[in-house]
């Protein structure tokens, strides 16, 4: 795992380069003069909404690990979701968080199927919260024509919807289709045997079995309490509407006037986007995504400033804070 850190890091280190000279290279001391433009009041207000967002995400994981574990104490859930923020930032497609997470609970006193069940649940509703927010989006813009007709876009937009949707539909077939989904994994597995792909076929066929019967009772789990399921979506909604609205405080703090709504929309849309960018943090693809629909209100050197200075609040202080984070003992 550190090995692979250590290589993740360094292509977030190149990427983060190349962003840099592409983002800086013309204009760069007006560009240097907005970053260090912004007003401070601002930019707080940027920086505790990124907090509230950590904040809200702990409480969610807080919420499912209740349900499981009554003693469980918040301050764990708190600590997992900050360290977390670094295995997101450093793998491709956030793939290290979820695993790291399943590690932790299960360190912290949680069976691995307890574990394994909580941040299936935490993954579902994060991904439905995410999709719901992105609809709204898409049919923001088509009623009220946000943002101009690029085929690039419109293209990109949509390929990053039908993923996340598709990841949502993969998920709870996983979970709610258990026989069909035994039959097909059997199936495969036999045919694996056949072809020597698969050497120890009963071995296999064991521990799959058990990961889909742990998706299984991850959403029976979820779904027995309606209310704790709308809650936790809810609180995902609200802690994904406040990330989003963290370029607004950096837009405002620059002097410039625009709906907070437009913003919520613009960041959606580059969210979405930047959800199938294979590099860690969707680098490269999300710094364009942001130039291209936040260029429709703002242009310039503001531009670049306000993009360089979003992505160091909701991605670079993630790094910081949940390198340190790890390094805290838990007590």
């Amino acid at each position: 795992m550190k090995k692979n850190n250590i290589r993740n890091g360094i292509i977030i280190a190149i990427v983060t380069i190349i962003v840099l000279v592409f983002a800086l290279k013309d204009d760069f001391y007006e560009k240097i003069h907005y970053i260090f433009s912004f007003n401070p009041l601002w930019l707080i207000v940027g920086i505790l909404l990124v907090i509230l967002y950590w904040l809200l995400k702990a409480i969610a994981i807080y919420q499912c690990t209740k349900q499981i574990d009554k003693k469980y104490p918040f301050r764990y859930s708190l600590k997992l979701t900050l360290d977390t923020q670094f295995f997101n930032a450093v793998t491709p497609f956030s793939l290290g968080g979820q695993p790291y997470q399943i590690y932790r609970l299960k360190k912290q006193g949680l069976k691995l199927e307890e574990s394994t069940n909580i941040i299936i649940q935490d993954c579902i509703v994060y991904q439905i919260a995410l999709i719901i927010l992105g609809t709204i989006a898409i049919l923001a813009n088509y009623y009220f024509k946000i943002f101009p007709e690029d085929s690039v876009l419109k293209h990109l937009v949509i390929i990053g919807y039908i993923i996340n949707l598709l990841v949502i539909i993969v998920l709870f077939t996983v979970a709610f289709n258990k026989k069909g989904n035994k039959f097909l994994l059997n199936l495969a597995i036999k045919l694996g045997a056949t072809f020597r792909i698969i050497k120890d076929k009963d071995a296999f066929l064991s521990r799959s079995n058990n990961i889909i019967n742990t998706f299984h009772q991850s959403a029976v789990t979820l779904m027995k309490s309606k209310l704790h399921f709308i809650n936790i979506i809810l609180i995902n909604i609200v802690a994904l509407t406040l990330l989003y609205l963290v370029p607004y405080t950096l837009i405002v703090g620059l002097g410039i006037n625009i709906n907070p709504l437009l913003v919520i929309v613009a960041t959606a849309y580059v969210m979405i986007m930047g959800s199938f960018v294979p590099l860690p943090g969707g680098s490269g693809g999300i710094e364009y995504g942001f130039v291209r629909f936040f260029g429709v209100f703002i242009i310039g050197a503001q531009l670049s400033s306000i993009m360089l200075t979003w992505r160091l609040l909701t991605y670079y202080l993630g790094i910081i804070i949940g390198g340190i984070s790890l390094n805290l003992k838990e007590e």
